[in-house]
């Protein structure tokens, strides 16, 4: 992480430091950036600007790694919930959804370590000199909205997990302190460099894996239906709110900032064409690999769940709380109790999330705000934010009733109408000669891209109306919510014609800077 140089004379370094444009703030300090070259003559021997090495397996090992603390929000206990409730009622049938939401989340992805990579910034710092001062203030706001929504779950998925494996001895606000410490973990593995963290991070990711695995063999599916599902699209009035479930969990907003950032812990030397293609195209292949990982796991959460309850009169009332439990009715454990393998796993990816999400809060208020802050002292403003709201909705709020459930999904909700604050932004700046040069993105990739986020805006703007349709009662309220609504789709508007010839001839004094 960054860190700010100090004159000899100084005696104490200050926790904040002015804005300035020769001392921003930076992703990574070149000391702490992993060096990618396989041997000393490794880069006189490819030195011309545009000459792109040979693949290498060894060179791939030095980029993994970004990729798969990347895919761990494609993992965290939302997507678990989203995962065993799709199994629940659709059974296998919504498979080929989670598949392609897989690859929809990869192709966004992409984009933001391209952007990372050939600009050697991440988005939060470009939005904060590509936007007037009011409109990135407004984007850091919603993101920080989004990474509390994703957060809360996430730390509620670890108390969750550790109740189950302590069989009720810790309550769940015990094990949202618990999970609040976790910060100090990441502090300490950070010191200790980026592979480190990277490797801390690989053993859970792994953990999630062995436990799952474990899972789908004790309830052993049918390979036919699994691949049915995954083959054939299928849906139906009755599976329709489960879908866009599945779709809505796997792109978090926090992500996509986050792997932008990630991309730089790598020495990439920026002004050579070469090295920066040969940087996607690792990225490229790694983060394919993370997230085919994720999405198998994935996969084997919700065939579980499909075989054991789908037709059942549990499965409209399956969610975290209960999930462990009911496995345990249904199929026991030959060698080991499927409740504690399911609670294994469930620690696994509430931990390995909500770390994410601290790093992810430092890169967010770091890049938007430039607050040269120490290490220690964002982390704790990170955690804090998500942590006083989690502990008073431990306190408040009842896991074993509907409560729980109708907080999961107004959580749902937060997150979603925070989509288009991170997607909007990131491709109209990887579109951007003056941002990327030579390697802004083709019309054919543009096309594409602005499908994708028009789908995926649309499919969370149903969860949306769906919330408010059926939350929203009284005049006031109403009232209140339609002028919400008409702020937020004006600031939506102002994303997307931005960059316009019609906003350059009719910009609003508002949006001056």
């Amino acid at each position: 992480m960054a860190s700010t140089s100090i004159h000899p004379t100084e005696q104490h370094q200050p926790l904040i430091t002015s804005d300035s444009d020769d001392d921003e703030e930076r992703a990574y300090d070149s000391d702490d950036k992993v060096c990618i070259a396989i041997s000393s003559s490794d880069d006189e021997a490819y030195s011309h600007q545009d000459s792109v090495p040979p693949f290498s397996w060894r060179k791939l090992w030095r980029f993994t790694g970004p990729g798969f603390l990347m895919c761990i929000a494609f993992l965290d206990p939302g997507n678990l919930e989203g995962d065993l409730q799709a199994g629940a009622i659709a059974g296998c049938s919504l498979l080929w959804l989670l598949f392609w939401a897989t690859v929809m989340g990869l192709l966004i992805q992409m984009l933001s370590a391209r952007l990372g990579v050939a600009t050697g910034r991440h988005l939060a710092e470009l939005c904060r000199d590509e936007y007037p001062r009011w409109a990135r203030l407004t984007l850091w706001f919603m993101a920080e909205l989004a990474l509390i929504g994703a957060d809360i779950q996430e730390v509620i998925g670890s108390s969750i997990a550790m109740r189950v494996l302590s069989g009720g001895l810790i309550p769940l606000w015990a094990g949202v302190i618990i999970t609040a410490l976790d910060c100090f973990i990441f502090l300490f593995l950070e010191n200790y460099g980026v592979r480190k963290l990277e490797a801390f991070f690989g053993v859970l990711i792994a953990t999630m894996a062995i436990a799952f695995a474990i899972m789908f063999g004790e309830a052993a599916p049918s390979s036919e239906e699994l691949l049915y599902g995954v083959l054939v699209p299928q849906l139906s009035s009755k599976t329709i709110k489960q879908a866009v479930g599945v779709v809505g969990c796997l792109i978090m907003p926090h992500n996509v900032f986050l792997h932008s950032a990630l991309v730089q812990s790598r020495k990439i030397n920026i002004n050579k064409k070469g090295r920066v293609r040969e940087a996607m195209n690792y990225y490229t292949i790694e983060s394919s690999i993370a997230l085919f990982v994720s999405f198998i796991i994935n996969v084997c959460v919700t065939t579980v769940f499909a075989k054991g309850f789908y037709g059942s009169k549990e499965a409209d009332s399956i969610g975290l709380e209960n999930a462990g439990q009911l496995l345990q009715t249904k199929y026991g454990g030959r060698l080991f109790p499927i409740l504690y393998i399911w609670g294994i796993g469930l620690l696994a990816s509430g931990q390995s999330s909500t770390i994410t999400g601290t790093y992810a809060g430092q890169f967010i208020m770091g890049g938007f705000l430039n607050l040269r802050l120490k290490k220690w002292v964002r982390a704790v403003i990170t955690r804090s934010c998500a942590i006083v709201p989690t502990i008073i909705v431990a306190l408040c709020f009842d896991t074993n009733g509907s409560a729980m459930d109708a907080l999961n999904e107004a959580l749902n909700v937060l997150q979603s109408v925070q989509i288009p604050f991170a997607l909007i932004p990131l491709i109209f700046l990887v579109s951007k000669e003056q941002i990327m040069g030579s390697f802004k993105i083709g019309f054919l990739t543009k096309v594409v891209s602005w499908v994708v986020v028009v789908f995926l805006i649309l499919i969370n703007g149903y969860l949306l109306l769906e919330f408010f349709l059926a939350e929203v009662k009284g005049l006031l309220f109403g009232s209140a919510v339609c002028v919400s609504l008409a702020v937020y789709l004006a600031f939506v508007i102002y994303l997307v014609l931005r960059e316009t010839s019609a906003y350059t001839s009719f910009r609003f004094p508002l949006c001056k800077t």
